[in-house]
């Protein structure tokens, strides 16, 4: 066995020792963030545990219930035993307990008891509240790998402890095993965020229950074989005051697994676990120590911290086995392999932190994403519980990957990280394809276009850095000038970072509106993400002058967004979002063209505004510990901008706190003043970097702008062809060597495939293209209801153009309306024989896109008197969650007609089976066509 129990208990001991010299636990506050919209949870947990023991009262899959649990609630539903810390969709919630009394009921509305803030405890480790509805106290703790509950029945009567597999999640599979009369064994597998999640359970009781009930659809049985059962129900006679203890060991692998990880916990004293729990944060608190007179301050510093070291969760067994991508059972013998990797978030401040902290698991980290590419394909985005997510954008492990070379952190393979980190940025998929071909991602290769470009070229840098230290000249110099693709996307004339349409820019633009060509965002937080190249950023913009004028702009700009509703932008100061990961490193730009006092004057803002010791103490998700690392790293008075750059780790400014010390790997400590600023910045790595910043990349010319007035047009449509410097353009309409200089705009008659490029000293662009439709009829289109403006498809001609959408509807190319019917009017310019009518329809129900409930059509030859000609209703039901086209087809009675009325009505408000209930659905349509 790799890992004994023996080791165990001697790190125990260790840290329960150390314990007693240092209180760091004591500052911890673990309901902030529990309220307002930081989607973090109160209950119990050891650093980095597999296990997090908490009270429910969300089951319903709401945005502010991501963590399972919300101040503002009044109601606890059951205590399970892993939660996500601060995330955006929800998911866990695995192996729920909850105590009752009187005639057992496995329904969550009977079961769930009402409770009071004022009965209620939390600290590093542990979690207690008293249960109204039957007066029992609930005390909990854990180990890494084992949950342990006290339930004092503060009244006589029948006890009960019931095991709702049903809670939260959709559940695939359920089994339950008696192994005796105190112990049972569970499997739950599960569907959510992760598609495909198995928990593996031990639950063992310090007495034995009278009866046990299995529940197996809906009805009460005891029959333990069968693999269908969804919940059991434990009793027993209970006198006043008496406790029931339980143990509940998890494993990913299998029952063997679950039955060694419950060897960390051998005793039934709960205080002694709480102790051990207690020990094993102070000495991960320990790390990093902060002097200040103010307990808020020390209260908002070590949660922070503590938020930090919640994730990512050891995923292995005591015997280092764990679960693969690839859903099969390996062993990890040289490494710990870990779960939950928020990596769009935390490679910017949480994966810095821990290689100042915490190389060892960094190392570990690496190690799992390696395994994560041999056994799943590629490297994680978003992996939770042995499943990729996809959830975010970019390839950001080779950001944690590069950062960790440059540092020179070992213990995973350099060869093989780059091998893993060059396949990710190769595969075609989610606008790759067109990113490595063309340069930049355009709304008609992917949604979300400008935020994937900026993300790739930055994380294409990073893997630059990769190979200059394994000395691969050539891919140093192609993943370089991929690095420069942002220049694509930059517009001189507006100094904003602007999505591409069809060769030009997307019209019309507004720099505050939040749509689908930016992930959680709009440009203007986008606009200053070129960390890889930020001389080139600030001589894009026209020299430091212009470039603090634009920040400025941007700290000072009216502090609301267009667009589409964001829920996860939040703190805003003028445009920068505080509460979303993308604006995290914008206010130390100034340290970067020589303003030290602006970057200090923002950073202590947002410090002293943004976080507090209260449960809405957090402006936005906490996103897996990532806000807490800003507030962590910014208030030691330092950052890293750029993960990655092997000559600048980190920049600095004046220190939040008085003194900070942090305990390095090698036994020693760095000490940072406020007062004299003592540090030995050779440690660190810390520079300041507004003196000097070496240019360190390899240039690109950038793509010209192909500029028209529509995509689609009647007669004759005319074509410019525009650069952001001086360059040469060139253009082709057979993408040959037949290329020749643009000098002035021109006109096309017909459908036409346009391709062009800028050149200066002989240096190319990349060819782009742009395609231009004739439309294929002169129809034209009266629309009575409004569009959302970010679902406009270029507007009301869009739906007569020809040109038809696909799946991926968030590309534009499709019109939406919410909240309301369709109605327009079509004129067909004369009157001719109609004999059928289609429109076009998407349905997306995740998110909130349904097929309308029926859609009629009238013809008529005045444009007054209208006849009903066909009526076609709706035959997908709403709750396909496959994105689906159909075309609602109405076969008409051949006649005359001149004018087309459409009307579709919308499906309504969404139902209480959709996360969304409540609120309005959407009708997407995108063509119409007359035969």
């Amino acid at each position: 066995m790799r890992k004994t129990a023996f080791l165990l208990l001697t790190a125990l001991l260790s840290v329960s020792a150390f314990s007693q010299k240092n209180n760091f636990a004591q500052h911890v506050n673990p309901f902030i963030g529990t309220g307002g919209h930081g989607h973090t949870f109160p209950g119990a947990t050891v650093p980095f545990g597999m296990v997090q023991l908490s009270p429910d009262t969300r089951i319903d899959g709401s945005w502010d219930g991501c963590g399972g649990y919300h101040y503002s609630d009044n109601v606890i539903y059951g205590f399970s035993h892993t939660h996500l810390n601060g995330v955006g969709v929800s998911d866990y919630g695995d192996i729920m307990l909850m105590p009752t009394m009187g005639t057992p009921v496995v329904n969550n509305k009977e079961y769930s008891s009402t409770f009071s803030h004022a009965n209620e405890k939390a600290s590093a480790g542990f979690y207690s509240v008293k249960l109204d509805k039957h007066d029992i106290d609930v005390r909990l703790t854990t180990s890494t790998r084992v949950g342990f509950h006290e339930y004092t029945f503060n009244k006589s009567g029948q006890g009960n402890i019931i095991l709702d597999l049903n809670h939260r999640d959709k559940l695939l599979e359920g089994r339950i095993r008696v192994v005796d009369n105190k112990t049972i064994e569970v499997l739950r597998r599960s569907e959510a965020w992760a598609r495909d999640q198995y928990v593996y359970a031990r639950i063992e009781f310090n007495v034995a229950f009278d009866n046990v009930y299995f529940t197996n659809k809906n009805n009460q049985n005891k029959n333990t074989d069968n693999i269908e059962i969804s919940a059991a129900t434990f009793t027993k006679q209970v006198k006043k005051g008496e406790k029931i203890l339980v143990k509940v060991s998890l494993s990913p692998t299998g029952y063997e697994g679950a039955k060694l990880n419950s060897s960390e916990i051998k005793h039934w004293n709960f205080d002694k676990v709480h102790k051990a729990a207690e020990a094993l944060w102070n000495k991960e608190l320990s790390k990093i120590e902060v002097t200040s007179s103010d307990k808020d301050k020390l209260a908002i510093f070590y949660t922070a911290l503590y938020h930090t070291m919640m994730q990512p969760n050891i995923a292995e067994d005591l015997d280092g086995k764990y679960r693969g991508r690839d859903n099969k059972i390996h062993v990890a013998d040289s490494f710990d392999y870990y779960t939950v990797f928020s990596l769009w978030d935390t490679f910017r401040g949480a994966h810095p932190l821990y290689t100042l902290i915490d190389k060892k698991r960094t190392s570990d980290y690496i190690n799992t994403f390696l395994k994560q590419y041999e056994q799943g394909g590629r490297l994680p985005v978003w992996e939770l519980a042995s499943n990729e997510t996809d959830c975010m954008i970019g390839y950001h492990s080779v950001s944690v990957i590069a950062d960790a070379m440059v540092k020179g952190i070992k213990g995973f393979d350099y060869e093989k990280a780059f091998e893993a980190a060059k396949h990710s940025a190769m595969l075609d998929h989610l606008g790759l394809e067109a990113y490595k071909k063309n340069g930049f991602i355009s709304i008609d290769d992917e949604h979300e276009s400008v935020s994937k470009t900026l993300e790739y070229a930055y994380d294409d840098w990073c893997i630059a850095q990769m190979a200059q230290l394994l000395n691969k000249t050539e891919d140093y110099q192609y993943f370089m000038k991929r690095s420069q693709s942002w220049k694509n996307l930059f517009d001189s004339e507006t100094g904003f970072m602007r999505p591409k349409k069809n060769g030009g820019w997307d019209k019309p633009f507004d720099p505050r509106e939040v749509n689908n060509n930016f992930t959680e965002g709009n440009s203007w937080q986008y606009s200053f993400f070129v960390p890889q190249d930020i001389p080139g950023m600030i001589e894009a913009y026209g020299g430091k002058e212009k470039f603090e004028a634009k920040l400025d702009e941007m700290f000072t700009a009216p502090s609301a967004t267009t667009g589409r509703e964001q829920v996860d932008i939040t703190g805003l100061i003028g445009q920068y979002a505080h509460g979303n990961e993308p604006s995290h490193h914008m206010a130390y730009l100034y340290n970067y063209i020589g303003k030290p006092e602006k970057t200090k004057e923002k950073i202590h803002y947002i410090l002293n505004e943004f976080y507090k010791n209260t449960p809405d103490g957090l402006i936005g998700n906490e996103d897996c510990g990532q806000m807490s690392a800003w507030y962590v790293l910014s208030s030691m008075g330092i950052y890293n901008v750029t993960p990655g750059n092997r000559n600048f780790n980190w920049t600095v400014i004046e220190p939040f706190f008085d003194e900070i010390k942090v305990k390095l790997e090698n036994g020693g400590d760095d000490v940072i003043n406020k007062k004299s600023r003592l540090v030995d910045y050779s440690n660190f790595g810390f520079h300041e970097i507004y003196l000097r910043f070496p240019k360190n990349y390899i240039d690109i010319i950038p793509v010209p702008v192909i500029q028209a007035e529509s995509k689609a047009f009647k007669d004759k449509l005319k074509i410019a062809i525009g650069s952001n410097s001086n360059n040469k353009m060139y253009y082709s309409f057979t993408n040959t060597n037949a290329f020749k200089e643009y000098t002035q705009p021109f006109e096309i008659d017909k459908t036409t495939t346009l391709f062009a490029y800028s050149s200066n000293n002989g240096i190319k662009s990349n060819v782009i293209s742009a395609t231009f439709y004739k439309k294929p009829n002169n129809y034209t289109i009266s629309i009575q209801s409004k569009y959302t403006p970010q679902y406009h498809a270029g507007g009301p001609d869009g739906l007569l153009d020809g040109i038809l959408g696909n799946e991926n509807w968030r590309k534009g190319d499709w019109q939406g309306y919410q909240g309301q019917d369709f109605e327009a009017t079509i004129d067909l310019q004369q009157e001719q024989k109609v004999s059928q009518l289609s429109a076009r329809f998407l349905q997306d129900t995740r998110a909130w896109i349904l097929m309308p409930a029926k859609v009629e059509y009238y013809v008529s030859k005045d444009n007054v008197n209208f006849e009903l000609a066909a009526t076609v209703n709706n035959t997908l039901d709403a709750k396909d969650y496959d994105t689906k086209i159909i075309a609602f087809d109405g076969k008409v009675k051949p006649q005359n007609a001149r004018y087309i009325k459409v009307k579709a009505y919308n499906f309504g408000k969404l139902p209480e089976w959709h996360q969304g209930a409540g609120y309005d659905a959407y009708i997407f349509i995108d063509e119409f066509t007359v035969k």
